[in-house]
């Protein structure tokens, strides 16, 4: 049982490489996906943010995955293997067959809990992330929102969207440009939501009065 965590820090070490030459093409949207699912501690984040070099920013972001240990190295490996990351970046395809070795060399503890605890790729398949808002939102449909939120948007966050303050205060502290933050403050309340966080349960928050958003701004969460 102790080589299995350890099975998924080697694994994830023996694609650096080749994640680095993948992953530098954008840098930022991977650190903002492993920041949402906390798998950088405030201090790793900060510190991997501040780095301009695209390879040395991916270098960094993977040396600290590793270093907080097997779960967040699993969860990682579960967060490349997401609809979006793979829209993005479709030459991470390998991730989904690498997550199938690990499992079969000597990963079943991991699969026992994620078929116990199943996450979002699993309860929801990816071609069913958008069907007339009733699948998940997509980062497309987010960021189109995201631009038609104003100065409000942490009043929207707290009030509608359930966000803590101290997580606004983070994500104002984290962006510097405005789309950014709301950008990430929707990202946010799509991991917490998990399987409830659809393009149409959005569409209703944000379509209450005291959000005062113009409605052609919400059409794009009910198109396919």
């Amino acid at each position: 049982m102790a080589d299995e965590p350890e099975a998924v820090i080697q694994l994830l070490r023996s694609q650096k490489a080749k994640l680095i030459d993948i992953l530098r093409g954008d840098p930022d949207y991977v650190l903002q996906h492993a920041d949402s699912r906390g798998l950088l501690s405030l201090h790793g984040y900060q510190q991997v943010k501040s780095c301009r070099i695209p390879s040395e920013k991916v270098t960094d972001l993977l040396d600290h995955v590793i270093q907080r240990g097997p779960e967040a190295a699993q969860g990682l490996l579960e967060l490349l293997s997401e609809p979006d990351l793979q829209e993005t970046f479709p030459l991470l395809d390998f991730i989904k067959d690498l997550k199938v070795n690990a499992e079969s060399s000597g990963q079943k503890e991991i699969s026992r809990k994620r078929r116990n605890s199943p996450d979002l790729q699993d309860v929801i398949p990816s071609k069913q992330i958008c069907n007339n808002g009733s699948g998940l939102v997509k980062e497309k449909q987010l960021m189109v929102v995201a631009r038609a939120i104003g100065k409000s948007w942490k009043e929207i966050g707290r009030l509608v969207l359930n966000v803590s303050s101290v997580k606004l205060e983070q994500i104002e502290v984290d962006h510097v440009l405005h789309v950014e933050r709301v950008f990430a403050m929707l990202l946010y309340w799509r991991t917490c939501q998990k399987e409830k966080a659809t393009a149409a349960q959005l569409h209703f928050l944000l379509s209450q009065e005291d959000c005062a958003l113009p409605p052609e701004s919400l059409v794009i969460l009910l198109e396919d």
